[in-house]
């Protein structure tokens, strides 16, 4: 019998990406009415934030649901997406995603994750049980 894992989205996590990204939106947009001249750089800081705050909310109930479940030698993922755990040639980390590459060429993305360094420790613990 094989156990079932599943890995799921953290709105914390969520929320601190989102916030990073609006600071980011909110910089960038003030840089190019500075360098526009535009003596108002203020309203980029409101858009930014305005524009990053209302898609993280749009977004947040369709991320929050993309959950992937390992069972046996398979990754499920949202969208019916199926990884063979053989098929897997790389699993990396960045920031609070898991990427995965599969031999062909395919990549999906575990995201929001608070610990992505254990979700990729059990990928691989399942694919040197599957070898």
């Amino acid at each position: 019998m094989t156990e079932t894992q599943t890995f799921t989205p953290d709105r914390n996590v969520y929320i601190r990406s989102q916030v990073r990204v609006a600071a980011m939106a909110m910089a960038g947009a003030m840089g190019v009415l500075w360098l526009l001249g535009d003596p108002n750089i203020w309203v980029g800081a409101v858009a930014g934030l305005g524009a990053i705050g209302l898609r993280g909310w749009y977004l947040a109930s369709e991320e929050m649901a993309a959950t992937w479940q390992l069972d046996g030698d398979t990754l499920h993922g949202p969208s019916g997406r199926v990884v063979r755990l053989k098929t897997i040639e790389r699993l990396r980390s960045m920031g609070n995603v898991v990427q995965i590459i599969t031999h062909d060429g395919d990549k999906h993305l575990i995201k929001y994750l608070d610990t992505p360094a254990d979700a990729i420790a059990s990928i691989e613990f399942a694919m040197r049980r599957q070898a």
